[in-house]
């Protein structure tokens, strides 16, 4: 086994742990890999401890870059080969020793590896591999494995890699043809769409051998996923979650993340330096996505094509709501689970306990405030029996000016409260 320069090794992972902060899209839940025969670790269904950074995003794994090397020179990305930032490059025994030693330590549950592109796609790809397949084989490792797929990457060395991960991601990275052509003219949506493509293919592919074999080998049991960087180019939020919509159906993928672009790169065709799209749009792109994935939603009914933006001041629900008033007020004694979830202010888990307690009594507003509503929204577009006609004289602007400031005024009520506990 090669000796490992320890105190090299962190200047290493200082470079390369930086690097990688700005892929997102790292979830660490829905293996179902178990501990077999004293093996080290398991990252079975949802088993890995997760911390959070203020913004939303996991914390738990050993998430790095196998290199900050690439032969690419997209616009947005920090690794590009003409920016110049100090380069480094782990070998495959290093992250292996990097993973053990941390998991041992009970620093992370898991390793979330990608990749700067060097010599080629394959090149590249074979080494993130090599590293799954060292971890499985050798160190007998059962945690959670998330691996990059590399674009250009052959078919066979994408099959290996779900075999020994846990999951695949593939990142569109630039939501639209046209802005990806602008900032980086070397790639395109096809070229990153295939890796996308084979993983689906071969899930579905192992997925059938596993109904006939019982010990068919899993292919990553946690599925794929893709990142989109959004605000670096002139993409709307339309075209955004269309683009999610798509690869929900057409690759089954189990998510998609959406990343803010933060400008710190000096380019033309870049976002100007200091002026980083707003949290709250990224904020509403998941709640979108949250919408298309368990309300039934579909992209076209979240935001219209003569507003293609998100309303930024309320929800992406809230803001259906408001401009289909001719769908409310909602029969909550009568309606089908389909509608009720619609009702803003009211989930999945709320609905279906509602459908149940309906049977035996009539719902009430603290029925409600029991099961979890926030009966300050769902209020304005519910009735409790019959029809709600009190709020009908109001115009839809009006009627959206009146919603936001008795909910706003309601949250800063409730949070004033609570600061007076204390």
């Amino acid at each position: 086994m090669t000796t490992i320069n320890y105190e090299r090794l962190q200047g290493k992972l200082n470079i390369l742990a930086d690097a990688a902060k700005y892929d997102v899209s790292c979830s660490s839940s829905g293996s179902t890999r178990k501990n077999q025969g004293g093996a080290l670790g398991h990252g079975e269904k949802s088993g890995i401890c997760h911390s959070y950074t203020e913004d939303g995003r996991c914390v738990s794994l050993l998430k790095i870059l196998l290199t900050n090397h690439c032969i690419y020179d997209c616009a947005y990305c920090t690794s590009r080969k003409s920016n110049d930032t100090p380069r480094a490059a782990f070998s495959v025994e290093e992250v292996v020793e990097l993973t053990m030693q941390f998991y041992r330590r009970n620093y992370i549950e898991g390793l979330f590896l990608s990749s700067g592109i060097f010599k080629n796609g394959d090149y590249t790809m074979e080494r993130l591999v090599e590293v799954a397949k060292i971890l499985r084989t050798r160190e007998r490792f059962n945690g959670y494995i998330h691996l990059k797929t590399i674009p250009g990457a052959s078919k066979e060395l994408l099959i290996e890699a779900g075999l020994y991960a846990d999951r695949l991601s593939a990142n569109i990275e630039i939501p639209t043809k046209s802005g990806l052509a602008l900032l980086a003219p070397e790639k395109s949506h096809e070229q990153l769409k295939m890796p996308m493509q084979t993983v689906s293919e071969q899930i579905i592919t192992f997925r059938d051998s596993q109904k006939t074999h019982k010990k068919a080998p899993k292919f990553t049991p946690a599925g794929q996923t893709s990142q989109m960087i959004v605000g670096a180019s002139n993409e709307t939020d339309l075209q955004v979650i269309q683009l999610s919509s798509h690869f929900y159906k057409e690759y089954a993928l189990k998510r998609v993340y959406y990343s803010g672009y933060v400008p710190m790169l000096s380019d033309s065709r870049l976002p100007a330096i200091g002026t980083p799209v707003p949290m709250v749009r990224e904020n509403r792109l998941y709640q979108a996505d949250w919408l298309m994935r368990f309300y039934g939603f579909d992209a076209n009914e979240i935001v219209e094509p003569e507003s293609p933006f998100l309303d930024l001041d309320c929800d992406p629900k809230l803001a259906w709501a408001i401009r289909h008033r001719e769908h409310f007020p909602v029969n909550i004694q009568t309606a089908p689970y389909a509608m009720i979830v619609r009702i803003p202010g009211i989930g999945t888990k709320t609905a279906k306990k509602m459908i149940k307690a309906r049977k035996f009594h009539n719902l009430t507003l603290e029925h409600l405030k029991k099961m979890g509503a926030a009966v300050n929204r769902a209020k304005y577009f519910m009735a409790m029996t019959g029809k709600n006609e009190h709020l009908a004289h109001l115009t839809r602007d009006n009627f959206r000016q009146y919603v936001l400031a008795q909910t706003q005024t309601k949250f800063k009520d409730q949070r004033d409260g609570q600061l007076a506990l204390f």
